[in-house]
């Protein structure tokens, strides 16, 4: 699977994508991750990139043809592959991105992930990306953030451990078995400032169905 990013900030993106599992991920050629700048495509001798809004209004807009042109190259570097890829664009009235949508995700060969800047992109990119390929509209949770590049890093997280191998076992990804928010582990009682905190008896008993059903409780 490659993942592009299209940023103006790859810096940013390739610190946490090239640690841990994900790093491992990439070096043992689990996923791929590509980077295309927008300012590689501006068509104006001072490498302007934004545009104040029509309309009025504070910020400043990421022009459409230079998103659009750094995703139309990301996409070029993609071999043959049988499925389509798709296009992430982020929204705050998009689609909440949960698990279910990290499946769904996890299905394809190539995903392009739009990462916006400033008061967003103009909206004419994204009619223009749906003649590429599908776009579909996330938004990683319900706060607002300065930029997509940490949504973006988010759902490369979430799809990237799905994958097979990733984590070793399949059993490691936890909302695919019962799992706690609540997790313990030795010694089995800690001492801090005169006072003594014990792991659950629950869980020293290797009865798993009710260590399952404590876990679900939590």
């Amino acid at each position: 699977m490659t993942f592009h990013l299209v940023t103006l900030f790859e810096e940013a993106c390739d610190a946490y994508l090239s640690a841990s599992i994900i790093g491992r991920a990439r070096k043992e050629k689990k996923i791929k991750i590509t980077y295309e700048t927008p300012r590689d495509f501006v068509d104006n001798k001072w490498g302007k990139i934004d545009e104040r809004p029509y309309g009025g209004g504070p910020g400043m807009v990421m022009t459409a043809l230079p998103v659009v042109r750094a995703v139309e190259k990301s996409l070029k570097t993609r071999s043959k592959k049988p499925r389509k890829p798709i296009i992430i664009w982020f929204s705050p009235s998009g689609k909440a991105f949960d698990n279910k949508e990290a499946d769904k995700l996890a299905k394809y060969d190539d995903i392009v992930l739009v990462c916006g800047r400033y008061e967003g992109i103009d909206e004419r990119a994204k009619k223009m990306l749906k003649t590429i390929a599908p776009v579909k509209e996330y938004a990683v949770g319900e706060a607002t953030y300065t930029g997509a590049e940490v949504p973006a890093m988010a759902i490369v997280d979430a799809v990237t451990r799905r994958l097979p191998g990733v984590l070793g076992k399949d059993a490691s990804v936890e909302e695919r078995r019962i799992a706690s928010s609540a997790v313990y582990t030795r010694p089995e009682t800690i001492e801090h400032k005169s006072k003594k905190y014990r792991v659950p008896k629950v869980l020293q008993t290797g009865h798993h169905a009710k260590i399952d059903a404590w876990r679900s409780s939590k």
